[in-house]
C-alpha cells in the first residue's frame, strides 16, 4: 500500500541546534530510495508502507548512534485505496483552486 507521510524527528539532549541529526534522516530516507520533500518542520515522504515505515525506524536508530538519549518523532500520514496520488497532485489541487 502506497503511504503519504508528514514526518518530524526531533532528537533530545542534544543542544539547540538539530539540524546534523535532520540531515542523518534526510540520507537515510534517501538510500531507501524514497520520494521526499524537506520543509521547514519536517519531510514529507512518499513511498510503500513498508518501505516508509522501515526508513523510519531507521531514522531512530541512526539519531540515537549519533548521541540521542530520545526523540520524539510526529507522524501525519494518509493512504488511498481509489487511486494513486503523489504529493504534486495534492499541491497541484490546491493550486489549481486558486486560479
Amino acid at each position: 500500500m502506497k503511504v503519504l507521510v508528514d514526518l518530524c524527528v526531533v532528537p533530545m539532549g542534544v543542544g539547540v541546534s538539530v539540524s546534523s541529526y535532520v540531515a542523518a534522516c534526510e540520507k537515510v530516507l534517501s538510500e531507501a530510495g524514497l520520494k521526499t520533500a524537506l520543509h521547514s518542520y519536517g519531510t514529507n515522504i512518499e513511498g510503500e508502507w513498508d518501505a516508509v515505515f522501515a526508513a523510519i525506524k531507521r531514522c531512530h536508530e541512526v539519531v540515537h548512534q549519533m548521541g540521542a538519549p530520545r526523540i520524539t518523532t510526529t507522524i501525519k500520514m494518509g493512504t488511498r485505496t481509489d487511486r494513486d496520488q503523489t504529493m504534486e497532485d495534492k499541491i497541484n489541487s490546491v493550486q489549481a483552486k486558486l486560479g
